[in-house]
């Protein structure tokens, strides 16, 4: 799964984060999550957590900026990790 997407400004898209892989090494499940979005993009609702999938709906940003989506869970044990999204926006 890619980590780096381009999205239009004005596309409202869903991104996900793939934890299956990780979650089999330390034999976990993901207790929550938390999608960090930054300035210049818009979190539309709350992540979605499906299994070993996180999910976040995105809108907006500035046409030629690069923004990094930072999705941290913690699983059912207490570990906490992280992966991030890079998206760079440019109109399609």
């Amino acid at each position: 799964m890619s980590s780096s997407f381009i999205k239009d400004p004005s596309a409202l898209l869903n991104y996900s984060w793939d934890w299956s892989a990780w979650l089999a090494e330390v034999a976990d499940t993901i207790s929550s999550a938390t999608v960090t979005v930054p300035v210049g993009l818009t979190a539309v609702g709350s992540p979605v957590v499906d299994g070993a999938f996180v999910t976040q709906r995105v809108s907006g940003g500035v046409v030629d900026s690069v923004y990094a989506l930072v999705c941290q869970i913690t699983t059912s044990t207490g570990l906490v990790d992280e992966r991030s999204i890079t998206l760079t926006i440019n109109n399609r």
